[in-house]
This record gives structure tokens, C-alpha cells and sequence, in this order.
């Protein structure tokens, strides 16, 4: 059977997209992972540099802040500069930065140097839009997945991967392996990245004062925005708590379980590219419907799990629950980013900024809730909350068809 001269160019076109969307996806997996490490490493840290129990906070605490300045400064840039060009030295500014924090002799430094590593992993973001941009709309949600399949996993390896470096060597060592990676990356992007220049003509000032209009003027910006935080409340809710409970009956696993356990949720990010091929097809709304029953009915699964008195059905039931959980998860951002790559192509870079933001809000009201939930309710509290904003989701998708088509 020959393949007709129609669906060679097609074809060719899939073929010539595939080592971009792979360097997207490994892009934002191996950044991503300076974010969430320093909350696994904040003990190593604080003992070394003899820093009391608020300053080695910080340390988490300021790396998040930097990458929210980040989103809000540096990804507007790709729609007024060439966006290889600012993709690379973002990320060798990041180099720079995570060699700076491996190196720090004091606390002070330290923590000016995480905080600069967190800005310059703003990178991850400038990725999305110029691979939603290089692939042809038709296949646009597809694409974001696999980017978000690699995000996740970044993710859920983060914390497990700098407990284990830590152990091997020590804290500094793990911030010198993420350096060695992100230059490898770096190489692989010079040579491979397209180059992409943007349309605009906006100075960087008003790139900045756009956002509120693009926020008032999108309503899928502002839905799609709302529901991906909401999940990401939940995200961070039960994986704030989850470390507290499983070492608590009936799961009884020591730090070396708790870190593996982490893994089990990496299977949830095979669901990102099926997500995105089925908001390819006009699918979108009954998939976020199904992610939020998913999440609801995940978290109940949790929940009784903490009930089970058998450790192996505990566990079994826990892991169920946890990787529905972020497949339910994963889908929502998947087809909630698929939409605003869909909007306007001179604003891409601000509006995945934008859209990064205001779900990390939701990242950090969730994992506040989970404190609050612990403390007065213990896991099953927690469980409820999470779901809770599972619930609110739902509710949207039920009151609105907005970014689903």
C-alpha cells in the first residue's frame, strides 16, 4: 500500500514535530524538579548551614515566589523577542543559578541564589507556547500533553530524586546534578530549538500592563484558569498530607516507602497526550467533566483507604486512588492549557504566564487548606477538602461550556 501525495506532506509534518514536543516535555521534567526538591531538602539544608527552622523555610518558600516573578516578567518576553533566543539564556541563567546554590557558603547567599534559580525556571513556560506554536492546531492538544506528561513527572520525581542524591552524596550534590542536566538540555536546545520571532510590536512596559485586559477580555482565560486552580488545589492538598499519613497505620512506611510511594504517581501523566487528542476532537467538555467525578471519587478511594485495618489493602487502595487523582488532575491542565494556546498567537507567552500564575495560587490555598484540614480533622478532613475543590470544579463545568469546544 502507498501513501498518497496528499498525506505524505501530513505525515512528514508529524515526523518533523516529534523531537520538539520530546525536547518540550524533557524541558519542563528536568526544570521543574528545582522547584519541588527544596521541600524534601529543607531539613539537609537548615543542619549544614546551622539556619533555625523559618530561615531553611524560606528556602522553598522563595524559590516558588521567584518562579511567580518569573511567569510575570520574563515569559512575556517571548512575544517581543526571539523565543530561542530567550529560552536559552533563561536557562543558562538558571545553570548559572543552581551552581550558585550548590556553592553557597551562607545562608544569605543560599537563599539569593534559589531565588534566582526559581525566576530562570520560568523557562518551562516559554516552551509551551512556541511548541503550541510550531504545531498545527489539529494537533495542538496532543502536543501540550505530552509537554504537561513531562511536567508532571517532573514533579512527582523531584522530591524522591533529591532525597536519593542527598543521601548518596549530600544536598549540594543534588543542585550540582540539576546544573549538569539543565547544560546537557541546553546543548540539545541550541542545536535542535527553532527559531521563532514574535509578531508583536508592543514595548516589554506594555507587554506588562496587558494583563488585566487580557485577563478582563479572555473569559476562557478566566474559566480554564479557575478550574486548573482548583485541581492544582487538590494536588497539592493531598500531597501535602499524604507524607503525615502514610507513616501512620495501617500504611506504616519509613522515609525510603514514602519516597517510593511518590512514584506510583507518575502513571497519572500517561493520561496527558490521550487528553489532549480527545480535546483535538471536539472532546474537551465530557473529559473535564470526567476528570472532576475522577478526582472527587479518587479522593473517597484515599479516604477509605486511611480506614482499611490490612496494610497491603491500604496500600493498594491508596495507590488506586492516588493515580486516578492525577489523571483527573493532569486532564484538567492538559485541556485548560490546550485552550489558551488556542487564543491569541502574539500573547501566547503572557497568557501562559498568566494562566501558571493563578493556578499556583490554587497550589498554595490547597496546600494551606491541607494544613488546616490536618490539624483539626486529620486525613479523612484533608480528603474531604481536596475533593471539596473537585466538587467546585464539577460545578463549573455543569454552569459553563466556556474553553471547552
Amino acid at each position: 500500500m502507498t501513501i498518497s501525495e496528499a498525506a505524505k506532506p501530513a505525515s512528514q509534518n508529524r515526523l518533523a514535530e516529534r523531537p520538539l514536543i520530546w525536547l518540550g516535555a524533557i524541558t519542563a521534567g528536568v526544570v521543574v524538579t528545582n522547584l519541588f526538591a527544596p521541600q524534601i531538602l529543607l531539613g539537609l539544608i537548615g543542619r549544614s548551614m546551622s539556619m533555625p527552622a523559618w530561615q531553611a523555610g524560606l528556602i522553598s518558600t522563595l524559590t516558588l515566589l521567584g518562579y511567580a516573578l518569573g511567569l510575570l516578567l520574563l515569559v512575556p518576553l517571548v512575544d517581543l523577542v526571539e523565543n530561542r533566543l530567550v529560552i536559552l539564556r533563561t536557562l543558562g541563567c538558571a545553570i548559572l543559578a543552581a551552581l550558585a546554590t550548590a556553592l553557597a557558603p551562607t545562608p544569605a547567599l543560599l537563599l539569593l541564589a534559589t531565588f534566582i534559580l526559581g525566576i530562570c525556571c520560568a523557562a518551562i513556560q516559554m516552551m509551551v507556547p512556541l511548541v503550541a506554536s510550531m504545531v498545527a492546531p489539529d494537533r495542538r492538544g496532543q502536543a501540550i500533553g505530552e509537554v504537561m506528561g513531562g511536567l508532571m513527572i517532573g514533579i512527582l520525581l523531584s522530591r524522591p530524586a533529591a532525597s536519593l542524591i542527598a543521601d548518596l552524596w549530600s544536598w549540594r550534590a543534588y543542585y550540582v546534578v540539576s546544573a549538569a542536566l539543565m547544560a546537557v538540555l541546553a546543548g540539545a536546545l541550541a542545536r535542535y530549538l527553532p527559531t521563532l520571532q514574535p509578531t508583536g510590536r508592543a514595548s516589554y512596559a506594555e507587554l506588562l500592563l496587558s494583563f488585566p485586559r487580557l485577563l478582563r477580555e479572555e473569559p476562557v482565560l478566566r474559566v480554564r484558569a479557575w478550574t486548573a486552580s482548583l485541581v492544582m488545589a487538590s494536588f497539592t492538598a493531598f500531597w501535602s498530607a499524604v507524607a503525615l499519613r502514610l507513616p501512620e497505620a495501617p500504611f506504616d512506611l519509613d522515609a525510603k516507602g514514602v519516597a517510593a510511594f511518590a512514584l506510583i504517581g507518575v502513571a497519572g501523566a500517561a493520561a496527558t497526550p490521550m487528553a489532549g487528542r480527545w480535546g483535538d476532537k471536539g472532546r474537551a467538555r465530557p473529559m473535564l467533566l470526567a476528570a472532576h467525578l475522577l478526582i472527587i471519587g479518587s479522593l473517597a478511594l484515599c479516604a477509605w483507604a486511611g480506614a482499611l485495618e490490612s496494610q497491603i489493602a491500604g496500600l493498594l487502595v491508596l495507590s488506586l486512588g492516588t493515580i486516578l487523582l492525577d489523571v483527573g488532575i493532569t486532564t484538567d491542565q492538559t485541556l485548560g492549557r490546550r485552550a489558551i494556546n488556542l487564543l491569541r498567537p502574539e500573547a501566547r507567552g503572557r497568557l501562559n504566564g498568566l494562566f501558571v500564575a493563578l493556578f499556583f495560587i490554587g497550589g498554595g490555598v490547597g496546600a494551606a487548606a491541607a494544613s488546616l484540614a490536618w490539624s483539626y480533622g486529620g486525613w479523612t478532613m484533608v480528603c474531604a477538602v481536596a475533593a471539596s475543590f473537585g466538587v467546585l470544579g464539577l460545578l463549573t463545568d455543569l454552569a459553563t461550556r466556556t474553553g471547552t469546544s
